[in-house]
């Protein structure tokens, strides 16, 4: 595996722009985007990305995805102050997926669930295998 760039926002528009055409959006505009533990390799999420959150993240190297639930852009820890930090952006084989590879704040599930990845298949159940490490009350002051 190729070592990720030290600064991840990307200053050119023109550089942004070549992996923004490259990208290939479903007809609602979006592509799905899997964030990962750049060091570990441990899977955090998986969230959604229209054209403009690709562009914000690529600028600021600070991850910033879709929300389909409120039609909008959602900067990952702008309620929880659980940051995602871009160290690289792939695209993968048919254009259509990203991978970020990030440096996590705190937890990534807004369970507060280090991963959103924490349901499995145990004994013939659906088992939570990892419990919460913040509670979402904490996380969002509710």
């Amino acid at each position: 595996m190729t070592t990720p760039p030290a600064n991840p926002a990307i200053a050119d528009p023109a550089t942004r722009a070549r992996l923004l055409d490259a990208i290939r959006f479903d007809a609602r505009g979006l592509v799905p985007c899997i964030a990962q533990q750049h060091d570990t390799g441990e899977v955090l999420m998986l969230a959604w990305m229209n054209r403009d959150a690709v562009e914000e993240t690529l600028a600021t190297g600070r991850v910033c995805y879709f929300s389909r639930s409120r039609g909008g852009l959602w900067r990952k820890g702008e309620t929880s102050g659980q940051q995602q930090l871009l160290l690289d952006l792939r695209l993968d084989c048919d254009g259509d997926a990203l991978l970020a590879l990030v440096q996590q704040t705190g937890v990534a599930c807004h369970t507060g669930r280090r991963s959103c990845f924490y349901l499995a298949l145990r004994d013939g159940e659906l088992t939570e295998i990892a419990a919460p490490e913040i509670s979402p009350e904490e996380l969002y002051g509710r």
